[in-house]
């Protein structure tokens, strides 16, 4: 796990002079060591110090390594082949790598260290981008082809790792965070319109290619991108692979179950893999107990030592849970605990971190998990991300079921999927019914169904006009015309929401110089996933992830697998916005606030007093605004 810096320029349009600067800037992804290589396109030089070169290179290449996987000199990067055709900056794991890498000594490859980089350098040297369908891992790589004068850059099956980029003035500079752009000493960044009305009214942020700022694009997941040294022209990223399905499977419940425990064990297994120090992060829940009781499963020896989140607030706290699969799996637990005050004290360093707004504070609370595996010596951290995405988690994907059996005519089984759902799951009639309804209602409908449920698209403290005028508008996003509606809303997760949470995964946990993995998120386990029939998610009951608590009986205890409630990783944040009043009043007081063209302030100041008073219920919105407030001032940004 690294952070990876560099750019590709036109002739004396490099701004090689800041390397430092963006070295330093992504230090924490990596404080164990540095390099850098520039090319001139005749020659080719590399080092740690930086010195600078008499005339600015055409490319440069910046590393900044956290040595996980050969933790010796000889996993130092930039790499290069042994011929000097390609050369490498790479961030994250490839967990396959030890057998990628008896393929490639089979075809005659010699090996100088027994790194995962040399691996997919070499691969790439064999297969070129055919090399990426055989990863399972999570990276982001850009390799530069002295002999066709290009720079490809690349990105893992769902964007588990970060890859940005900015193009100016001839030159086309990419990062692994936005920081790192910035570093070079690039102009102002102007906010993106059409995501800040996304992040304002839901949240949402970091799918696709754009960003929050509009001249910062990303690499889209599974997808890679070649720059030509010619000319210094992008062309359009190429998709390598994707999640959607297909054709349902015909296999009965009991060997879907099979498969999947043989999937996600492999997967656990692999990573596992390191040189280092492996912890867990464990949230109480399924996902991450199931990791936990899946690593004892595959070694009864370990020592295991997981990092848990617990809240303040009883009603949100998981101690239980994690206390009752901790002793099962005869694990050192280590709790951490957060209050209002600390996060006002770390908020603007993580807006920093970040680089763009995050969607709750509960983004805290894991920052603090990641900042005590660091303190405890922990250097790499499993995590269940990405679980709730393929096996249908959250309330929102009944409703998703139910509109499944609807569009399908099978309204018997529907009636009695919704009965299920009121008398067992404390999801209610009417909660799941607009869950339900958001799927079925066209676009043109759900405006006036919104408004009847005071959900409405434009609340009064969102300047609508100022949105309009730069044609911007809300679009409600979970209507399909899929017939498989559940199928068709995990799909759409893995693309559109799961990408912000790996977001704040990754920069929580390289703030503390933390590798996460997430087991779950590969692509073998999720293809099969996704052919599954949906009852096989979502059963008749209305139980979640059915297929998964079947595979998981005898590995983790009855008690958790039987587990109807869900809490989610989540932070007392009503109390914490109360307790806060101060700062937050002070916060949307201030000039940066004031300046703001999007935010009608006067509204936003009444609804926060009438939440602080009981008169209106607690949303998430108050904390997106305070959190755009902050990141407009840290990070500069302009709004016209």
């Amino acid at each position: 796990m690294c952070g990876i810096a560099g750019f590709v320029a036109l002739p004396n349009r490099g701004k090689s002079g800041y390397a430092p600067s963006v070295l330093q800037s992504i230090e924490h992804r990596g404080p164990d060591d540095r390099g850098w290589l520039r090319s001139t396109g005749t020659k080719v030089e590399r080092g740690r110090e930086w010195n600078q070169p008499g005339r600015e290179p055409e490319v440069l290449l910046l590393h900044r390594r956290l040595s996980i996987i050969d933790t010796s000199e000889s996993g130092w990067q930039p790499m290069s082949t042994a011929d000097e055709r390609y050369h490498v900056v790479y961030n994250g794991e490839i967990y396959n790598y030890v057998e990628i890498r008896r393929e490639l000594e089979g075809l005659g490859y010699r090996f100088r260290s027994s790194s995962d980089t040399e691996v997919l350098l070499n691969a790439f040297a064999e297969w070129g981008t055919e090399a990426l369908r055989r990863f399972v891992g999570m990276f982001a790589f850009a390799v530069l082809d002295t002999y066709r004068r290009t720079l490809l850059l690349a990105r893992d099956f769902f964007g588990i790792k970060p890859l940005f980029y900015w193009e100016e003035n001839g030159c086309i500079f990419f990062g692994s965070e936005i920081k790192s752009l910035t570093a070079f000493g690039l102009s102002r960044p102007h906010a993106n319109t059409e995501r800040l009305l996304l992040y304002l009214r839901y949240g949402i942020t970091d799918f696709g290619s754009e960003t929050m700022l509009s001249e910062v694009q990303q690499i889209p997941a599974a997808h890679f991108m070649e720059i030509s040294l010619d000319d210094c022209i992008v062309h359009e990223p190429q998709q390598y692979w994707s999640a959607e399905s297909g054709e349902v499977l015909d296999i009965s419940f009991d060997e879907a179950a099979l498969k999947v425990r043989d999937l996600f064990l492999r997967n656990v297994e692999i990573h596992l893999r390191s040189d280092v120090p492996v912890g867990l992060a464990l949230s109480g829940g399924l996902d991450s107990s199931s990791i936990l009781m899946g690593i004892r499963h595959l070694d009864p020896k370990a020592e295991l030592h997981a990092f848990s989140y617990i809240s303040e607030d009883v009603a949100l706290s998981e101690e239980k849970w994690v206390d009752i699969v901790v002793r099962e799996a005869k694990a050192h637990v280590h709790k951490v605990r957060a209050t209002a005050g600390e996060l006002a004290h770390d908020l603007d360093l993580m807006v920093q971190l970040h680089d763009e707004p995050f969607g709750s504070t509960s983004a805290y609370a894991q920052f603090r998990v990641f900042r005590a595996a660091h303190e405890a010596g922990i250097k790499v951290m499993l995590d269940g991300q990405g679980a709730d995405e393929l096996l249908g988690g959250y309330d929102l994907y009944k409703g998703a079921r139910l509109a499944s059996l609807v569009r399908q005519g099978h309204w018997l089984q529907g009636a009695g999927f919704l009965r299920n759902l009121s008398r067992k799951d404390g999801i209610g009639a009417n909660l799941s019914i607009a869950y339900c309804g958001d799927f079925l209602l066209p676009p043109s409908m759900q405006s006036f169904a919104r408004y009847l449920i005071d959900k409405d698209a434009y609340p009064s403290w969102i300047n609508q006009r100022w949105f309009a005028d730069r044609g911007v508008s809300v679009q409600f996003g979970n209507y399909t015309r899929a017939r498989n509606v559940l199928r068709a809303s995990l799909e759409r997760s893995v693309s559109k929401t799961l990408p912000s949470l790996l977001r704040y995964e990754d920069r929580n946990s390289m703030a503390s110089s933390v590798e996460s993995r997430v087991p779950f998120l590969t692509p073998d386990l999720a293809r099969f996933l996704g052919k599954l029939p949906e009852s096989y998610l979502i059963d008749a009951e209305g139980t979640s992830k059915s297929v998964f608590r079947k595979a998981m009986r005898g590995i983790v205890p009855d008690v958790l697998l039987d587990r109807r409630d869900k809490v989610g990783f989540a932070t007392p944040e009503k109390r914490w916005m109360k307790q806060l009043d101060g700062w937050v009043r002070s916060t949307l007081e201030g000039e940066v606030a004031a300046s703001l063209p999007f935010l009608n302030l006067d509204s936003a100041r009444s609804e926060f007093e009438a939440v602080r008073e009981g008169r209106r219920p607690f949303g998430f919105h108050i904390w997106r605004w305070v959190n755009l407030i902050r990141w407009t001032e840290k990070m500069q940004v302009t709004y016209e």
